[in-house]
């Protein structure tokens, strides 16, 4: 992107606000235009600055995250939004991607991944917090521990391999078969589990290394 990303951040918290601010300008591709404190002066922006993307806590006073949302989805306007929550609970998750949300960050991890959720987010893709894709994988699985039954060997040594931070051609090359065969054994993983996102497949294998290992 040869043009500066527009960012409109809200958080009702200004310690919260400082620090993704900070995250997020590390990267000199992304702009942090505006701040808002609550619900009213965070859509009176958006509206005023049309921004790339809107930054928007769920829980703001005067008006909540959800509903600036659904002004700026009314209002037809581009403006992408990543909602910032303190809250693990699947409801409010669904609130909030049926609000227009393109990505749910909770704020524990959100200095961390938000980068990453930003570009994700700019690029078509949905972003969930790593925490919050893991508990709605794992609470499709019952019970937790055959998370991985649904997998063929094959797919499992690969996996395997994954989570050791080894690429397609590195894993081709470890098990001597074509690196593109490698991509389509990925493919099927992602789809039997339910994992969606660019390097959503690599946190996944890294955080559940203890399992996949056995």
């Amino acid at each position: 992107m040869d043009a500066k990303v527009r960012i409109v951040l809200s958080d009702d918290h200004p310690v919260v606000r400082k620090g993704l601010k900070l995250s997020i300008e590390e990267d000199e591709s992304f702009d942090v235009i505006g701040e808002a404190g609550d619900g009213e002066a965070a859509w009176s922006l958006v509206q005023k600055l049309d921004p790339d993307l809107a930054l928007l806590d769920v829980e703001m006073p005067k008006m909540s995250g959800l509903e600036v949302a659904g002004k700026i989805r009314e209002a037809g306007l581009r403006t992408r939004i990543i909602f910032l929550s303190f809250h693990k609970d699947e409801d409010i998750l669904r609130a909030a991607l049926k609000a227009g949300g393109n990505g749910y960050l909770l704020k524990d991890s959100a200095i961390q991944e938000i980068p990453a959720a930003i570009r994700a987010v700019l690029a078509g893709e949905q972003y969930l917090s790593t925490a919050i894709a893991l508990q709605l994988l794992q609470s499709k699985q019952e019970p937790r521990e055959p998370l991985l039954a649904n997998l063929t060997p094959a797919e499992q040594r690969i996996l395997s391999l994954i989570s050791e931070g080894l690429s397609s051609k590195e894993i081709g090359a470890e098990l001597s078969i074509h690196y593109r065969t490698v991509e389509n054994h990925r493919t099927n993983i992602c789809r039997k589990l339910n994992i969606e996102g660019a390097n959503a497949l690599l946190r996944f294998a890294v955080q559940n290394k203890r399992i996949i290992a056995g």
